[in-house]
């Protein structure tokens, strides 16, 4: 104890403290991040391949925003494409290639609109010009897909036509559109009998991994007792040098070491 309360134990003490506070609240943050991991999967597992509902059921109105509990719900729409506002997401990856998505304002028959995204397609061979899209659908389309909360904005001015992240209030100046609280993902889309749609690449489907944060948590949680490992172990060996000093001292034998076992391993090594 004597060696324990010692200014310079003390201080280790109090850095293997702080070391075992950091974890715990290095192991809840990961923890934290796997449980947002979690409800995000099981929002995207119960919604994304259920029968779709129709948009109305899903959002009450275009003031209304989408509910993160409700995101990834599967719905559909009838309406026509305002292809002339149509608008291009830039810096969009789709299997590690980076290219645009194209979004376009949906008008349903009571005058309000969704904003679907139809797909992506791959830059062009020089950043000045416009890639290369597929014509927008005309007439009654029907969509199915999976509604989004809209993104944050990035702050960016950008050139007509486009957009730099869906920011659904972004996407209302731009467009002029009434658009609803949420945007569409869009599945699969159809016209009138016998009309070829041409559609961008499909998206990739929503990534569900869990990733490392559990294990992670368990890790740091699992470090905590470390620091105070150290500072006894090191404590301990100062006390038994100082007990051997002590004893040369006062001329005492110091106290024998028991003779180490030899096995049958050692004698061949030998």
């Amino acid at each position: 104890m004597r060696v324990m309360f010692s200014r310079r134990w003390l201080g280790a003490f109090a850095v293997a403290l702080a070391f075992a506070v950091a974890c715990v609240f290095l192991g809840r943050w990961q923890w934290h991040r796997h449980e947002a991991k979690v409800a995000r999967a099981d929002r995207i597992n119960s919604h994304y391949r259920a029968a779709p509902v129709p948009l109305a059921s899903a959002l009450a109105g275009t003031g209304v925003s989408l509910p993160v509990r409700e995101e990834w719900t599967r719905v559909t729409a009838s309406g026509s494409y305002a292809a002339d506002e149509l608008q291009l997401v830039r810096n969009r990856p789709n299997n590690g290639v980076y290219g645009y998505e194209v979004v376009v304002p949906l008008t349903l028959p009571d005058g309000t609109a969704v904003l679907v995204d139809r797909g992506w397609v791959q830059n062009a061979d020089r950043a000045a010009e416009r890639p290369t899209v597929p014509a927008t659908p005309t007439g009654r389309i029907t969509v199915t897909g999976w509604l989004r909360v809209g993104e944050p904005s990035l702050g960016r001015q950008m050139p007509a036509g486009q957009l730099a992240s869906i920011n659904l209030p972004e996407a209302r100046r731009a467009t002029g559109a009434n658009l609803y609280g949420a945007y569409l993902i869009m599945d699969r889309e159809s016209g009138f009998p016998g009309q070829r749609i041409v559609r961008p690449v499909r998206l990739e489907p929503p990534d569900t991994d869990l990733g490392p944060h559990l294990a992670y948590a368990v890790q740091w949680w699992l470090a905590v007792p470390v620091g105070f490992v150290l500072v006894f172990v090191g404590a301990r060996r100062e006390w038994r040098e100082g007990q051997l000093e002590d004893d040369a001292a006062a001329g005492r034998p110091p106290v024998p070491v028991r003779a180490r076992k030899v096995r049958v391993w050692d004698e061949e090594d030998a």
